[in-house]
């Protein structure tokens, strides 16, 4: 009998089911600190429980989920006073990173950053929160990039992964998109003209800015 052989879509069978879930979670049908059960997630998703184990994994890796030792895997869950904490932390480090940014940027970051930009204007337009979120991910990861510090990357990237969920709904208030995109805006801008101390001053007044935008959403939500 010959061996079965695994098409490129078995293979990405585990990435299409982390997607899912990651789109329920972000929908709200698994919310903070629920526990995701594989068998039950795999009855869902019509397939065994090897391609869920491994989507969890992958939803691991960017801190959606968590896994705690002898309880299971949980969505992660992060404090009102740990996220305000986080953000603070975050925008220094933002900071930093866009003065950095300014000493390196080319021809070729500034297409990137512009693309980015537009992609961003046309998902406010169509009022698509959840494509400006993943291209405002791509947006800070470049000015990360050009900031050349690994270790800058590394501390900044374990914030976003503990933010996902309060991050990605601020981006579902009207006007959120617009207002972010243009502090996003100031941002390459100093960046691409190499004025360091405004970069950096954008970059961090463009993270406290978005910490207020949900902390009144936030607000509004328990009035």
């Amino acid at each position: 009998m010959t061996p079965p052989t695994h098409s490129n879509a078995d293979q990405s069978l585990p990435g299409t089911i982390a997607e899912q879930i990651k789109q329920l979670i972000y929908a709200g049908e698994f919310r903070a600190g629920d526990r995701l059960n594989e068998a039950a997630l795999a009855l869902r998703m019509g397939t065994s429980r090897g391609p869920i184990r491994e989507a969890i994994r992958i939803l691991a890796g960017t801190g959606l989920v968590v896994a705690v030792v002898n309880r299971g895997v949980f969505v992660r869950q992060v404090s009102i006073p740990e996220m305000l904490e986080i953000y603070d932390l975050r925008a220094l480090v933002f900071g930093f990173a866009a003065e950095r940014a300014a000493d390196h940027v080319t021809d070729a970051d500034r297409r990137k950053f512009e693309a980015l930009l537009d992609g961003m204007d046309r998902a406010c337009q169509a009022g698509d929160h959840g494509l400006y979120y993943e291209l405002n991910l791509q947006f800070h990861a470049l000015v990360l990039a050009l900031a050349h510090s690994r270790r800058a990357q590394r501390q900044y990237d374990d914030y976003v992964k503990e933010l996902h969920l309060f991050r990605r709904q601020n981006f579902s208030k009207p006007g959120n998109m617009r207002t972010s995109n243009l502090e996003h805006r100031r941002i390459y801008e100093a960046i691409s003209k190499g004025t360091k101390a405004k970069a950096k001053a954008q970059a961090e007044s463009h993270i406290q800015a978005g910490r207020q935008r949900l902390l009144a959403m936030l607000g509004d939500a328990t009035s």
